[in-house]
């Protein structure tokens, strides 16, 4: 598991971490633009060693010194630490030789719909030299559907199309886990991602596979939902990624691996809210889902869903959970661990510390409001123009906020206003 990661003369700020990961769920938060996927990124390669997108972080011109810290748990008892100090000229961040393999299998889900896994048995870098091993499997939105190829035509993978319709047709027990991970990645109720019969897009004879929608019809997979695409494309990588895993340590001889690592930038993208309260808590059973034993899940996600940090509060414990927020601070991005505390709802979620908001509600109606107290204490030199008497204010509040907003009864016993009327209740 990644146990910490250090940034000094790149990235977002002059100093960036340390931050310290807990051993299941870490979620990041914090506005656009801070840094979470830069983290992300960072922590790909120091899992790794390899850039999830081919191009490696570089500091800023003129950063004298910049470098990488991380650590993690390995195969043998400690941890295995170590900072890579950046090499201008070569443009490389440079490690120690005989870096010990990490004992997990790690995947990367993109925003984008990129898709990157790293195996240690099929991608351990010690053979790099040898040329016998891609370094990683880094798959664009494309390569995901329709394959990936390395030097010389080596076929890496036949893509998602092709392998779900292989599987299917010739009953492979790949098809069974696919079920089995699209199962457990779906809601609860009518919108349960289960796979329909392979199907044909007009005269094209290529067969393509499908779910069965709630409605009943068998609908190619290309056209449905991009929230239903990007699920299926999750279950489909971690069933490949863990299927070319076992297949890989019975030719070698070496041993399974030990844990499975989640890179994940915004998880709930393209989610309903029904979909974005449960993604979670099912990445946190779908290894046992596939190899019907415990295997332990490190998640590291970035959101901006206050609905799926609101999903965990039943789950999530503080001695391997964490919650982290990247603010802005005197013009440079800081990553700060929160202190957990369960919200209760999304509304609380949105006026945390980890999202910021000072209203839940429109603009307009946030700053009606903040004038509607200001005048309630007194204030009124900070009133805004518009806003300047206690009609104005009313009037405002009126155009703004829902007849049973919260703040009505507030408002109204202060100024001794007339109820509002509903307008269900008006004639």
């Amino acid at each position: 598991m990644l146990k910490s990661l250090t940034l000094s003369g790149v990235g977002p700020a002059a100093t960036f971490g340390p931050i310290e990961f807990d051993a299941r769920l870490n979620f990041i938060t914090g506005d656009n633009g801070l840094g979470k996927s830069f983290l992300l990124d960072i922590a790909w390669w120091a899992l790794t060693r390899t850039w999830a997108r081919g191009v490696p972080a570089v500091p800023p011109l003129g950063s004298k010194r910049s470098s990488i810290a991380y650590a993690y748990s390995k195969s043998t008892p400690g941890d295995f630490d170590e900072t890579s100090v950046f090499k201008r000229v070569e443009q490389q961040w440079p490690t120690k030789k005989g870096r010990p393999p990490i004992p997990g299998v790690v995947i990367y889900a993109g925003v984008d719909g990129s898709f990157s896994a790293w195996d240690p048995v099929r991608n351990y870098w010690q053979d790099e030299e040898a040329g016998e091993r891609p370094r990683a499997f880094n798959f664009s939105p494309d390569q995901v559907w329709n394959g990936l190829e390395g030097p010389g035509g080596i076929r890496y993978c036949n893509g998602l199309i092709q392998d779900w319709v292989l599987w299917q047709k010739g009953q492979d027990p790949a098809f069974d886990d696919l079920i089995k991970v699209l199962d457990t990645l779906s809601p609860s109720g009518a919108e349960r991602l289960e796979p329909g019969k392979p199907v044909r897009l007009g005269l094209d004879v290529k067969d393509y596979p499908s779910l069965r929608m709630p409605y009943g019809q068998d609908v190619a997979l290309i056209h449905a939902s991009a929230g239903m695409r990007r699920v299926a494309a999750l279950a489909y990588l971690l069933v490949w990624t863990w299927r070319e895993h076992i297949f890989a340590c019975e030719q070698t001889g070496r041993k399974q691996a030990k844990e499975i690592i989640f890179l994940i930038d915004e998880i709930e993208c393209h989610l309903h809210p029904q979909w974005q309260r449960r993604v979670v808590p099912a990445l946190l059973k779908v290894m046992q889902a596939l190899t019907g034993k415990k295997v332990p899940v490190q998640l590291i996600v970035a959101t901006h869903s206050p609905l799926v940090l609101a999903s965990v509060e039943p789950e999530f414990d503080e001695s391997k959970d964490a919650i982290f927020n990247i603010q802005l601070c005197d013009g440079q991005a800081s990553v700060i661990k929160e202190q957990w505390a369960k919200q209760g709802d999304v509304v609380n979620w949105l006026v945390s510390d980890s999202f910021g908001l000072r209203q839940a509600r429109s603009i307009e109606a946030e700053s009606a409001i903040e004038a509607a107290e200001a005048w309630m204490r007194g204030e009124k030199a900070v009133l805004p123009p518009t806003l300047k008497s206690q009609a104005a204010i009313h009037r405002e509040l009126e155009r703004v906020l829902a007849g049973h907003d919260d703040f009505w009864p507030r408002w109204l016993v202060e100024t001794k206003q007339v109820p509002r009327q509903h307008p269900s209740e008006q004639a």
